[in-house]
């Protein structure tokens, strides 16, 4: 029997309804995975590809034939602007069926939340918080809930991979069927996996089953790719010379040299009439570019064109925008961070523009993904913007960082299909807090003993001791977070509670102190630090001055007004891997054209070159700038770059005389050195062969607070986790011994 056959006769209407003449490859591989074996299933497809469907056919086909008697499925999903479109392509699938979708996140009304209590049934779809508020909040129900859950869908699995939270995901789902008494089978739904086999790994833990990962062989898809360069002020990189460049383009190739930003302006006239999204990295640059585009609608009497979305925006701003980008027939534009970088459904995108590189091959594969449905090409624009170099300027400042970084994930994937790979062997003793106290929260009294009973035995804290868990709960007690009670039990201690009670608790990923900003009735969005009264504040694509400041109640009164002022969210720092920086090295070093550039991305390009064969930078690690100051170009990645650093303060600091050390973290590392190259490298190799242990590399009296919870935790345990599960020793030292291999090159 066929898999179009196998499915359940609604099944077989939607897709003659939306005029599928066949499945896909990814549709028949999931039913075979999921009608004809009992194991977890791991479906990795391109965006758009129907991964969505090609897990629920099977899935409702089977509930159709014997309807589960609680909750069925619980999708997870990372964002709830993808669980909201996700519920309404689902809702239209299952209605005919009577098989019913509910979803829960903070914006879902309680009267919706009400009914799935009462009456449990069909799919779930939450987010990994809404999920941890409902084990510890609803935690008697969870069995009535899920007594007869069979499946476990986990959306865009790749973002969840990636520090706490996908953790936190993993100790969610076996907490719960470990409370409900059932073993689920668990469904992983991704574009950009690294390395499958691990991923299935991942998500097979503690389910005592395998993982299927059907290979879906993909067919060769066409991009339409350009990456232009600007500087900011000043002439461009091409002016005045006769380049060679073919991108590919619409009919407008102007560069809008009138513009004060000339990048902003070349996204500007290559928007108008069109539906776009503009991707940024960061929340504050989201804020100034929507400013500056808005600007330039008012000063050529254009109707505003421009919409915004990310994270600190309130519900209502990002559902607006989310709804006029699924209406076609308005052609606007909308600048974001990576929140519509994930699965959702805008409708027909024409192009994305990407400002500067992201950090990750996924990031730009899941960007460039959101265009090229309907059977049109995937179409990106890069635009690389940087300060103008000084005339006098020396290496560094002369190599385009951003540039080298676009061209070399660009390339990476067309060369060699390479996407990161998920790093799971984190000591994550934040996460250990949080699920401690979460655990005992929700279960109320327990014994030392049956709290590590509980809590260790989750597979994501596999790597930590049980003597690291009694340092943890000693820790606990002593700042009374936990408390014993008299017949010797643990509960959640004063301390404790204050932390558990506030909604922000739900959540692992680090979240500042921020306040609500209104005008009148209307809730904009959240800010972190508040200007004084009678200053502007960026938000929303628009510019406000404060009025007044509620500390108390942490509410921000403000009243529209023209201007430009920068946002402010918190840091948002990039994690870029070795692999990535070693290909952006390869850019500089070789003589190849790339197609995508264009002309002064070409002129920019061919300058930075030049300047490293000059410098040797391309080819050797340690270039002199003048005198007793030194640059080292060590082409790591963040976590071994970290550890480079500190071997250089801790280990070769005093031997080679280094002072004023300088770094742009992972890109150089600049210092003053008494030493020469020969005696620089010789104390890196020598100090390199001595045994090293991660917790030398810690800094005195340092405690790096990375995580949301590690202030809960006790200081050794969080230089432990960062020692042992943040800082890439090995890494570090293969570069070094790489660099003695070229010793003939160094000196």
């Amino acid at each position: 029997m066929s898999v179009f056959d196998r499915y359940a006769p609604f099944v077989q209407d939607f897709i003659y309804r939306n005029g599928w003449e066949s499945l896909r490859a990814i549709q028949v591989a999931a039913g075979d995975a999921i009608f004809n074996t009992d194991e977890n299933v791991l479906l990795t497809a391109s965006t758009a590809s129907g991964k969505t469907e090609a897990a629920f056919f099977p899935i409702l086909t089977l509930f159709s034939e014997d309807m589960p008697r609680s909750v069925g499925a619980i999708y997870i999903g990372p964002l709830k602007a993808l669980i909201n479109d996700q519920f309404l392509r689902l809702t239209e699938l299952c209605d005919e069926a009577g098989i019913p979708v509910w979803h829960w996140h903070g914006d879902v009304s309680q009267s919706h939340k009400a009914r799935m209590l009462k009456k449990p049934s069909g799919i779930l779809q939450i987010t990994p918080e809404s999920l941890e508020a409902m084990l510890l909040r609803k935690h008697a129900d969870i069995p009535r809930l899920f007594g007869d859950l069979r499946f476990i869908v986990i959306d865009e699995v790749h973002s969840l991979m990636r520090g706490d939270r996908g953790g936190q995901t993993l100790c969610l789902i076996e907490r719960l069927c470990r409370l409900a008494g059932v073993n689920p089978r668990r469904i992983g739904l991704s574009a950009t996996i690294g390395d499958p086999q691990s991923t299935g790994a991942f998500l097979s833990s503690g389910t005592g089953r395998g993982t299927v990962v059907p290979k879906i062989e993909a067919k060769g898809t066409r991009w339409r790719l350009s990456m232009e360069h600007f500087y900011i002020q000043g002439p461009q990189a091409s002016e005045g010379k006769t380049v060679d460049a073919q991108p590919v383009l619409d009919d407008k190739t102007d560069t809008a040299p009138q513009y004060a930003d000339p990048g902003i302006g070349y996204i500007f006239e290559h928007t108008r009439g069109k539906k776009c999204l503009v991707f940024v990295n960061s929340r504050e640059e989201c804020e100034a570019v929507t400013t500056t585009l808005r600007q330039y609608c008012e000063s050529r009497h254009e109707p505003d064109r421009f919409l915004i979305h990310h994270g600190n925006l309130s519900a209502s701003y990002r559902e607006t925008a989310e709804e006029i980008m699924k209406d076609d027939s308005q052609l606007q534009t909308t600048v974001t961070t990576a929140t519509l970088e994930l699965g959702i459904d805008i409708g027909r995108l024409e192009r994305a523009f990407q400002i500067d590189a992201p950090f990750m091959v996924s990031s730009f594969l899941q960007r460039l993904g959101r265009t090229g449905r309907r059977d049109q090409p995937p179409e990106m624009w890069f635009v690389i913007r940087e300060d103008m170099p000084e005339v006098r300027a020396m290496l560094p400042t002369t190599v385009p960082w951003k540039l080298l970084q676009g061209i070399a994930l660009v390339q990476l994937y067309l060369e060699e299909h390479w996407v990161e790979p998920p790093k799971l062997d984190r000591l994550p003793f934040s996460l250990l807090y949080h699920q401690t106290m979460s655990t005992l929260a929700s279960c109320g009294e327990l014994t030392a003993a049956q709290l590590a009973e509980r809590v260790l035995t989750l597979s994501v804290f596999h790597r930590i001791t049980k003597d690291d868990y009694r340092e943890l709960l000693r820790h606990l007690l002593e700042t009374e977070q936990i408390q014993r009670t008299e017949e010797g039990g643990l509960i959640v201690g004063l301390a404790g509670e204050r932390v558990i009670n506030s909604f922000k608790f739900y959540a692992v990923f680090q979240e500042s102190e921020e306040y609500t900003v209104r005008c009148g009735p209307q809730a904009l969005g959240t800010i972190v630090s508040p200007p004084p009264v009678g200053e502007k504040l960026a938000l929303a694509g628009h510019v406000w001055i404060v009025e007044e400041i509620d500390h108390k109640r942490r509410l921000i009164y403000c009243e529209p007004v023209k201007g430009k002022v920068p946002a402010y969210f918190g840091e948002c720092p990039g994690d870029i891997q070795t692999h990535v920086l070693e290909r952006m090295r390869r850019v500089l070093k070789e003589d190849i054209q790339y197609p995508y550039l264009m002309e002064n991305a070409v002129s920019r390009l061919e300058t930075a070159r030049r300047s490293a064969r000059n410098s040797g930078a391309a080819d050797v690690p340690l270039v002199c700038l003048g005198g007793n100051m030194w640059c080292l170009f060590p082409w790591l990645g963040t976590y071994a770059f970290f550890a480079l650093e500190r071997f250089l303060k801790r280990r070769c600091k005093d031997r080679l005389g280094l002072s004023s050390l300088d770094s742009s973290r992972p890109y150089f590392i600049q210092f003053k050195m008494k030493a020469d190259p020969a005696e620089f490298f010789e104390v890196l190799w020598d100090e390199a062969e001595k045994p090293i242990d991660p917790m030398e590399l810690v800094y005195d009296g340092e405690v790096p607070l990375f995580e949301k919870y590690d202030e809960y935790v006790p200081a050794s345990l969080v230089r432990k986790g960062f020692a042992y599960g943040i800082l890439d020793i090995e890494g570090m030292l293969a570069r070094v011994r790489s660099w003695k291999a070229q010793k003939e090159r160094l000196f």
